[in-house]
């Protein structure tokens, strides 16, 4: 097991890093040349500037009972394709049950936006809840597959 983070502008790099470490579980932080990162723990990969380009590293490197952590239903409908763990900075799992009606929820989302219909505000400042429940849950996923 090895856990992958999207990580250009997560929110939840350290915190994960912190579970991962209690766990000793590797991780692999990918970011692009715009979001140079550094870590006394995790692997990083910088992927080239550009739409989806650490989304295709990460999706390309994922395997079998890996965790991701990632904010984008895309790719945690891919990584579940593969036999991976994909979670939410705010802790969610994304499973195959919930991710088909997370991937319509985007694409009525992007919809509404193109047709200038979005008053949504953007979202709330994360805190140290926010931050707490993620760890958490990420904590319980990791359990959860170190004793399968």
């Amino acid at each position: 097991m090895r856990i992958y983070v999207d990580a250009d502008a997560c929110p939840v790099v350290r915190q994960t890093e912190k579970i991962a470490e209690k766990y000793n579980v590797p991780v692999t932080l990918i970011c692009d040349t715009n979001h140079m990162l550094s870590s006394g723990y995790s692997d990083i990969i910088v992927a080239d500037a550009g739409a989806d380009s650490v989304d295709i590293v990460l999706v390309n490197r994922c395997s079998k009972g890996d965790i991701v952590v990632s904010q984008d239903y895309g790719v945690a409908a891919m990584a579940l394709g593969k036999g991976a763990y994909p979670i939410h900075q705010n802790g969610r799992w994304y499973t195959n049950e919930n991710i088909d009606e997370l991937l319509m929820q985007r694409h009525m989302a992007k919809a509404a936006r193109r047709k200038g219909k979005n008053h949504l505000k953007g979202p709330k400042k994360r805190t140290a809840e926010d931050d707490a429940r993620f760890m958490e849950s990420l904590e319980r996923l990791v359990i959860k597959l170190l004793e399968k």
